[in-house]
């Protein structure tokens, strides 16, 4: 297993970072690694940055990744890292989704706490099994659902929670793209193919690659658990195997009634990820697009603007912002909230200490299952004729 050894007082470096996936022609390993550097709280030390090992290894020179850490495969990563007394803290899973379930779960059982991108895997019995290995493992899980890091979504849930909305009666959530208006993934776009493509994505397409941060938001915000679904998706372009549009009504637990709209070939919609939600008092309308202020009215009032880190700020607000108030912040701030959380209860542990209460907003293997839960229902009602199905 790594070696976490006992210190006395504060940790007093980087903690040391290694990374499946996210080499050369790959996106997410990017934002990955500057969200890990924003806090200056993460070090990237050792790789397998591609199944291809002379790719992984040109890829670990491009990082500055010293040669005896560039790993052809994460299995011989996870094993030589765990015996070393200097070996990595965490790994970053940032492979396609068919290839997190068996990194994650080597990683755990070596001792090694992981950060994986969604969703959790590609089928609900692996989402499963790396629920019960996080558990007989004890080690730190981190799901980089990143849109609840957004200063203004965690004041959203805060205002929900203290009632200032009333009892939840509708949850509208939708995100919109269009960049699969055309059969992007025949022209060797690296990102169309793997994730229209049924054995690297999984069941869905739109559905398991937006559908769910859309699905995890609402649920975040809202404090709301999903009961049942009743779905319609649809292929629009001919000849992909994958949905490329979603339509579902949701039913929450408690009576409150919703809906769920996952495009990406909505023209005209970049990344469209809006959310709203209404109560008995009050009701919240935020847009990622326009992430720095958020719409909230009180019934029979004029409508309130509420900004990141401005007045009236709550502390999960501020203690999520970077910058003062009117200096904009948006994805990548909200991407490294994540890490920071995660830095921070990685180092508790470290310190043998109770990590920032805050810091556990960061989703993690639960969340995971629940959006394996999602697809799958959203999928099985789909093939039913928008049945209503459980979550």
């Amino acid at each position: 297993m790594a070696i976490e050894g006992k210190r006395d007082g504060a940790v007093s470096r980087r903690l040391r970072l290694g990374m499946v996936g996210g080499g050369r022609g790959a996106f997410i390993g990017a934002v990955h690694r500057l969200a890990a550097r924003m806090d200056d709280r993460f070090e990237l030390v050792a790789g397998a940055l591609s199944a291809d090992p002379d790719r992984a290894r040109a890829s670990a020179a491009d990082l500055r990744i010293p040669p005896d850490r560039a790993y052809a495969s994460f299995a011989e990563m996870a094993g030589a890292e765990a015996a070393r007394p200097d070996g990595i803290d965490v790994v970053a899973i940032v492979t396609p989704n068919h290839m997190h379930h068996a990194p994650a779960r080597a990683f755990l059982e070596a001792g090694i706490h992981v950060i994986c991108d969604k969703p959790l895997t590609s089928t609900l019995p692996d989402a499963l099994d790396l629920e019960k290995t996080v558990a007989q493992t004890g080690k730190i899980f981190g799901l980089t659902h990143n849109y609840t890091g957004y200063p203004l979504m965690r004041q959203a849930r805060d205002m929900v929670a203290a009632g200032e909305l009333g009892e939840i009666r509708v949850v509208q959530v939708e995100y919109a793209q269009d960049w699969l208006t055309t059969r992007l993934e025949e022209t060797g776009q690296k990102q169309a193919e793997w994730r229209t493509d049924p054995t690297r994505s999984g069941a869905a397409g739109s559905v398991g690659d937006i559908g769910t941060h859309a699905f995890n938001l609402a649920e975040f915000v809202s404090g709301l658990t999903t009961d049942t679904l009743a779905a319609d998706l649809t292929a629009f372009v001919e000849g992909r195997a994958l949905d490329d549009n979603a339509g579902m009504l949701l039913r929450f637990a408690g009576g409150a009634r919703g809906g769920l709209w996952a495009s990406q070939v909505a023209v005209g919609h970049e990344n469209g990820l809006r959310l709203r939600v209404y109560g008995s008092k009050a009701g919240i309308d935020w847009s990622q697009e326009e992430p720095n202020a958020m719409r909230f009215t009180r019934f029979g009032q004029p409508p309130q603007r509420i900004t990141r880190a401005g007045a009236g700020a709550t502390p999960a607000n501020a203690g999520a912002a970077r910058i003062p108030a009117g200096h904009p912040e948006g994805y990548l701030e909200a991407f490294a909230q994540l890490y920071r959380d995660l830095a921070e209860q990685i180092t508790a542990r470290l310190e043998h200490r109770a990590p920032d209460p805050a810091s556990l907003l960061v989703p993690g293997i639960a969340e995971g299952v629940r959006g394996m839960r999602f697809i799958t229902a959203a999928v099985a009602s789909s093939h039913a004729g928008a049945a209503w199905t459980k979550v």
